[in-house]
């Protein structure tokens, strides 16, 4: 089912921008004991809540493909337990991510740069930042998914004819 692989990178993209930050300056290597401390911290500001929110407004994204993916090979209860599933899922692996996601600040951020954020992220600001950006990721993503169809479709075009110019396809 490709609308599921869009759904899984669009997760990612979820997943992988809720904190971000631009550093001036990069932590090398596996990142210190210290910064996976700091990055840990980071992460906890993040409450499951948030998670679930932003799991849901991505399904609420992706579920009209998927419907659509399915459409007559499903009756309507079968849909509806197939989205329960797919949303339990997506929290599931979510909640998944965020436990093995210090480890990579901590490689990308020192530790005075992950206790800027911290304090950042306990700011005013940076509270609205933790509120608001479920709703940011899910109009962004909205943005990108009805794109995905066309873009999957034009990078297999592309490749195929390479493959076709080179004798891999006929």
């Amino acid at each position: 089912m490709n609308i599921l692989r869009v759904g899984v990178a669009a997760l990612a993209v979820l997943t992988g921008t809720w904190v971000w930050q631009p550093a001036p300056v990069r932590a090398q290597g596996a990142g210190s004991p210290e910064a996976l401390a700091a990055a840990r911290d980071l992460f906890s500001l993040m409450s499951k809540d948030m998670v679930v929110q932003m799991s849901r407004q991505l399904s609420a994204q992706m579920w009209p493909l998927i419907e659509t993916e399915l459409s007559g090979k499903a009756d309507a209860e079968t849909l509806t337990k197939l989205r329960g599933e797919f949303e339990r899922i997506q929290i599931d692996n979510l909640l998944i991510v965020m436990k093995d996601a210090p480890a990579i600040y901590a490689r990308h951020f020192t530790a005075a740069e992950l206790r800027e954020l911290i304090a950042f992220n306990r700011s005013a600001t940076g509270q609205k930042a933790l509120h608001e950006m479920p709703q940011v990721m899910s109009e962004t993503i909205a943005l990108i998914v009805p794109r995905m169809q066309d873009l999957q479709k034009q990078t297999k075009d592309g490749f195929d004819k390479i493959l076709r110019e080179r004798g891999y396809l006929k």
